[in-house]
């Protein structure tokens, strides 16, 4: 069984950045054709923020793109956020998660495995 687990949250003041890791932590996840990061903020849906596919080409929505930067490293038992440049509107709890399948999606129910999260608050 595949178990994910997020590390790097943490509160900051605007314009800063923090680096989001999730580790694999059992299992195998070389059979998982994407893998990606959602967050949730209070109140609000599950929102879909990047993804990687198993070729190393990456996706991201509009509200993070050119600032934040999705990688996976070789052995594939890390994937890693940067984010930069963080406005209190993303401020959110990050999840980590991997689906099988032949393309990566911003559906949130189409993601079988999901680490715990990792709360980022951003401050003004």
């Amino acid at each position: 069984q595949v178990q994910l687990a997020e590390s790097g949250g943490g509160s900051l003041q605007s314009g800063g950045s923090l680096t989001l890791d999730c580790a694999v932590l059992s299992g195998d996840i070389t059979h998982f054709y994407c893998m990606a990061w959602f967050r949730q903020a209070p109140g609000k849906e599950r929102e879909w923020v990047a993804a990687i596919d198993s070729d190393g080409s990456t996706t991201y929505a509009d509200s993070v793109k050119d600032r934040f930067t999705i990688s996976q490293d070789n052995a594939k038992s890390t994937l890693t956020l940067q984010t930069d440049s963080l406005t209190p509107e993303d401020t959110a709890m990050y999840y980590c998660a991997a689906r099988s399948g032949l393309y990566c999606s911003l559906a949130a129910d189409l993601y079988t495995v999901w680490g715990q999260g990792t709360q980022v608050t951003v401050s003004s």
